[in-house]
């Protein structure tokens, strides 16, 4: 299954490089270190131009894409017996912990979404 390119809506300016590197699946410093790169490699002219035209022609990332979540401890602990305590403690804690992360990312995105304000004004009666 091949990913959509969008750009992303946990952003430093436009999206663009994380948008990148969720859809080839790298880190997106990687994606960074080379812009900066071939920035420096063509003068910096032509780079702020195409990336101005790559925000306008990429879409951003839509409000409702489901993010992947975390898999459930208990399916890790199942296959990896021979772990230490303490390294299945922590990787329990990192688990509950991006689960959490993730459902107050759904929050925030549906709180901070425009569509929500005007939702609130029209019910409130303002």
């Amino acid at each position: 299954m091949r990913k959509t390119l969008y750009r992303s809506n946990n952003r430093v300016i436009f999206g663009i490089c994380q948008g990148l590197a969720d859809h080839f699946d790298i880190s997106v410093v990687w994606i960074r270190l080379g812009l900066v790169g071939i920035s420096l490699l063509t003068g910096f002219f032509p780079f702020p131009v195409f990336y101005v035209i790559a925000a306008l022609i990429i879409k951003p990332e839509p409000e409702n894409l489901r993010q992947e979540e975390p898999s459930p401890f208990y399916e890790e602990d199942y296959y990896e017996t021979d772990v230490s305590p303490r390294t299945l403690s922590l990787r329990r804690l990192k688990n509950r912990f991006d689960a959490i992360e993730s459902r107050i990312r759904r929050m925030e995105n549906y709180v901070t979404n425009k569509s929500y304000d005007w939702e609130r004004r029209f019910n409130s009666g303002e």
